[in-house]
């Protein structure tokens, strides 16, 4: 950039005007001001040499104030002659004349200048490149790439993590360019958009499933093999993301890869944990131990971190109360006393066979000053970083131990901080495409996956009222219509309920609220309740019990325009006992979708050897995108050679478990004609494993008995469990102790051999389940009638050609529909009787109602077989007195089960043909099914897919798009117009500019 003389004049003008003042003074002063302005220099100047002198050596700003500072008092005769018009023409017309040559001097320094800056820059986009090449050359070269520069890893001492982490950005770079296309088209149509918020997301390794999705992973093998890698050694190095813990953030993770597949608009969001829940191990004597899951160790290469996107969060303060100049109507404002900051992280989801690539958005809590830099000084050196820690712990581990005070301060903190964030995001997004803030329920639909979100509904008001001037009406009618709620229990104990005082303490505008919300809804419930207040006290969204607490789900049924359970028979429960008061109120707002899970993962990616048959036997691989074409395997159920591939890949897979088991436990066991019996859950009371444990005292105690030629009919077996315990849950902590002493016992005991053993594998994760599950003949779903929602492990059993043994519960009931009673092992009482079970239990003590082979199982394990009897007191107990679970009742059922099991696997040709139905009828147990349905039923939201190509020979390429050669000269019309079509994908755009200035190029050149 050069010194322009017109600079200086229109600085001087404005600074000291009268304007012929200032143009004269600068005129008549020019060379001094330049002495002044570059005395740094030797040089002098003159009027006809100044082309060195140059804006980066001065600064004109103080230059010329110092200048005209100085010369003010030295230059009165001027400043007198001006004053009084006292200019000679012929020196103004002389001035004029070197003014006109300074200005043509000027201009000839602006032609010179080496690189004019362009009037019309391009833009970023137009200078990246349109689109990674994937060829395995290319591949092998991008990998070489990270290693060198990403990493920074020397490229020709590979090894295998670093090659992972590199073969990892450059999937994660594709995944750029589609998410960039995917959110630009979102954006130009204006199309509403799903938002799912949730506290966990169970997502697994994620570099298979994305190769898979994006169709590379052949191009991948060849690339890597030719570093000297298989592709499985790669996969391995990746460690699971410790964002979740069961059922409910694995659904999250299906919903957003179905969501992607069938190009629905959509952002998932969460929070990113530090530590996630635990890592688990297994103590010398049988008990969980917890460590922390330092998951982040090393950067995750498939999370974006925004530095561009972050928002200050608020907790605790005051409310203060002002008149609104425009209605002259009280209104509230929020004043927080503490501040931390949200940071947006992203994790990209690709869609199997599309280009839609969407966002799952987690938010990091970042404090507003990391050190107090006066308490540092001072050597209160931990004081100095309180404020690090105390914003860190928001987001450090999943589920906090909420036994304590401190415990549930910091988990409501959580559960606020992620819906504050989001919404701030969401409004942002809004108004970004130019819409008020009435157009919100247009813009987005807000998914609440349980009650942990529900604080967004008080969230969302607040913004509209305190912050965007609406009246209540306008802002509740915006939030009931952007918000849907999802239940995903009934248990009374996990309907999250917090104190009033906790609540008021840290979001006392928030708690204001709640009140005026729950003030207003019973106001219309006792114009209609005629039964002296009963019906308000039940509806009532805060509850006068002991400590006065709000009633979460109450407020999300309240605050949302539909309330969705998650499998038949959870939401006839929902209507009819848990929110029966609220669904005679809302009779319309009460919907089922019944939950499902992504075939991506759940077969295609876990288990690819029966993908490959299923595809081969199909003659095509459109089942992987609509689940509903397995119903064709059908025919296919009683023939015999198939039986025997499928038979065969079900073999290949027990021998991965084997291998794995024998290096990560060092258990020897069998896998031919050995029955895999595996449950695998979070470990809960209702979920039963214990009783698991207890049939399998039953059947060790029964092969003690047992002559040798008796046990040589005796079908062999293995039982795996797998699951957590939370922290604070003792129960559940001794029922993994229980299970483990167990197995200690049974698997050593010299007399019993391979007939039967029980395993426990510590540290159950989505990468655990996938060696799990492809590897079943049978799992166990034996929860309690009435308390498992829906459940999805049972689907991804099923669908991996595992039988199913269960209870009449949550939806075991819609896989017997789908795949036939005839082909599920199910046992036991129905949700219906399960109260009178209860009631009787209590009158009359479960001890007394339970069957004697259940009773001398407890007694065996008072004696010590199983270790100290202590350690199990409190847990048989609770069998002995009440019972709540039902384990007495449901315990010779579930044994003749178990005996059913093991005398249907020894005839083969049965065994097999109900594993192929099984597999057959699953197609509606898909998450693209379940997607469909929220789409329809509640979000109202469309497909918006990018334009997809069939291959790059429809552009004229082969591999390079940048040489004339590669395309033909005959093309460049149909070039042309596919320009100008605005419904052309972005990046193909690209392409064709690219193609078409070559080809003017080209024509130009010859």
């Amino acid at each position: 950039m050069t010194f322009q003389l017109s600079y200086l004049q229109n600085y001087f003008s404005a600074k000291y005007p009268p304007t012929n003042f200032s143009t004269n003074f600068i005129r008549r002063n020019f060379i001094s001001i330049k002495k002044s302005i570059d005395s740094t220099k030797s040089k002098k100047y003159d009027e006809n040499n100044f082309s060195n002198l140059s804006v980066k050596q001065f600064n004109p700003k103080k230059a010329l104030n110092k200048f005209v500072i100085s010369n003010l008092d030295t230059d009165k005769s001027f400043f007198s002659t001006f004053s009084s018009n006292r200019i000679n023409h012929d020196v103004t017309t002389n001035i004029n004349e070197k003014q006109k040559q300074i200005n043509k001097l000027v201009q000839d320094l602006e032609d010179q200048q080496k690189y004019p800056i362009d009037e019309k820059p391009f833009l970023i986009k137009d200078l990246i490149t349109p689109y990674l090449h994937s060829d395995y050359q290319n591949l092998q070269k991008q990998i070489a790439y990270h290693l060198e520069y990403t990493l920074p890893r020397n490229s020709k001492k590979l090894e295998t993590f670093g090659t992972y982490l590199a073969t990892s950005y450059t999937i994660r770079d594709r995944l750029l360019q589609l998410s960039h296309d995917t959110q630009k088209l979102y954006n130009e149509k204006k199309v509403k958009q799903a938002c799912y918020i949730s506290i966990e997301y169970l997502m697994g390794r994620f570099l298979r499933n994305a190769v898979l999705n994006l169709n590379l992973e052949e191009k991948y093998e060849q690339a890597l093999a030719g570093l000297g890698y298989a592709m499985e050694d790669i996969y391995d190095e990746e460690q699971d993301p410790a964002l979740g813990n069961g059922g409910l953030g694995r659904l999250a993770a299906c919903f957003l890869d179905t969501l992607a597949t069938h190009n629905y608009p959509a952002w998932g969001y969460g929070l990113k944990y530090n530590y996630g829940l635990f890592k688990q191990s297994i103590g010398k004597e049988g008990e969980q131990v917890e460590k922390t899951d330092v998951w982040l160790d090393f950067p995750y290469p498939f999370m974006i971190e925004d530095h561009f996107i972050r928002y200050p969060i608020g907790f605790y303060g005051s409310i203060e109360t002002y008149v609104d100049e425009e209605t002259k109507g009280t209104r509230f404002k929020w004043k927080p006393s503490e501040y931390v900051i949200a940071q947006a992280n992203d994790i990209l989801i690709p869609g199997y066979g599309t280009d839609n690539t969407n966002t799952l958005r987690l938010w990091s809590c970042r404090p507003i000053e990391k050190l107090d830099f006066d308490k540092f000084s001072l050597g209160d050196f931990k004081g100095a970083s309180v404020q690090r820690i105390n914003a860190e712990n928001i987001t450090n581990i999943l589920y906090p131990n909420d036994n304590e005070i401190a415990g549930k301060e910091l988990r409501f903190k959580q559960q606020y901080f992620l819906v504050a964030a989001t919404l701030h995001d969401i409004i942002r997004r809004l108004k970004e495409q130019k819409r008020t803030i009435y157009e919100l329920p247009d813009f987005v639909a807000i998914q609440l996956n349980d009650t942990h979100p529900t604080l967004a509904i008080p969230e969302l008001l607040r913004i509209l009222l305190d912050e965007e001037k609406l009246t209540w009406d306008e802002a509740w009618g915006i939030t009931e219509r952007t918000f849907s709620y999802t239940n995903h229990t009934i248990l009374p104990e996990a309907l999250e309920k917090w104190p009033v005082k906790l609540m008021s303490h840290l979001l006392p505008r928030h708690m204001q609220l709640i009140e005026a919300i729950n003030w207003k809804f019973l106001e219309k419930i006792r114009k209609i309740e005629n039964d002296k207040g009963q019906l308000t006290k039940r509806m009532s969204l805060i509850e006068n019990s002991r400590d006065t607490l709000v009633r979460m789900a109450w407020l999300s049924v309240v605050g949302s325009h539909k309330v969705n359970g998650v499998s038949d028979i959870h939401t006839n429960i929902l209507k009819n006992d848990v929110f029966q008061d609220f669904h005679n109120y809302y009779p319309n707002k009460f919907v089922n979708v019944t939950n499902g899970v992504t075939p991506r993962r759940w077969l295609h990616a876990c288990n690819p050897k029966l993908s490959e048959l299923i595809t081969d036997t199909l003659k095509s691989n459109d089942w992987i995108y609509d689940l509903s074409h397995l119903s064709k395997l059908r025919e296919y159920a009683d023939n015999e050679e198939y039986q025997l591939k499928w038979a065969a890949i079900k073999q290949y897979n027990k021998k991965k478990l084997q291998r794995y088991i024998k290096k990560e436990l060092n258990i020897e066991i069998g896998c031919e004609d050995v029955i895999y019996d595996i449950q695998i859950k979070r470990i809960h009371e209702y979920k039963r494993q214990l009783m698991n444990v207890l049939a399998s005292i039953h059947f060790y105690l029964k092969l003690k008995k047992m002559s040798k030629e008796e046990k040589k009919k005796v079908q062999r077996r293995v039982s795996f469990i797998a699951g957590k315990a939370a922290p604070g849950y003792i129960v559940a902590k001794k029922i993994i102790k229980l299970i483990n002493c167990v197995s200690k016992v049974i698997n050593n005991d010299p007399e019993i051999g391979d007939l039967f053993k029980v395993i426990f594998i510590p540290n159950y994760s989505v990468t655990l389940a996938e060696l799990l599950i492809p590897a079943s003949d049978v799992s166990e779903h034996i929860s309690t009638p009435g308390c498992e929602a829906s459940g999805t492990s049972n689907m991804k059993f099923v669908l991996n050609g595992g039988l199913i043994l269960g209870t009449y519960d949550g939806a075991n009931l819609e896989i017997m529909e789908n795949s036939g009673e005839e082909n599920v092992f199910a046992f036991g009482i129905t949700a219906k009787e399960v109260p009178q079970i209860k009631q009787n239990n209590i009158e009359k003590g479960a001890w007394h109602l339970m069957p004697k082979e259940l009773q001398d199982i407890l007694g065996i394990i008072e004696e010590g077989t199983f270790g100290d009897p202590e350690d199990f007191h409190g847990l048989l107990e609770e069998l002995k007195g009440v019972d709540r679970y039902i384990t007495g009742n449901d315990f010779i059922p579930y044994i003749k089960a178990l005996d059913d099991v093991m005398s249907t696997y020894q005839n083969h040709q049965k065994w097999w043909r109900m594993s192929i139905l099984g597999c057959a009828g699953s197609g509606w147990l898909s998450s693209d099914r379940t997607i469909k349905e929220y789409a329809e039923k509640i979000w109202d939201i469309q497909p918006c897919p990018l334009p997809k190509f069939e291959s790059e020979n429809q552009l004229g390429l082969n591999n390079s798009f940048c040489t004339i050669e590669n395309y033909n000269q005959s093309k460049k019309n149909d070039i042309k117009k596919l320009l100008e079509n605005q419904n052309v994908n972005d990046k193909f755009r690209r392409v064709y500019k690219i193609m078409y200035q070559l080809e003017e190029q080209f024509n130009k050149d010859n």
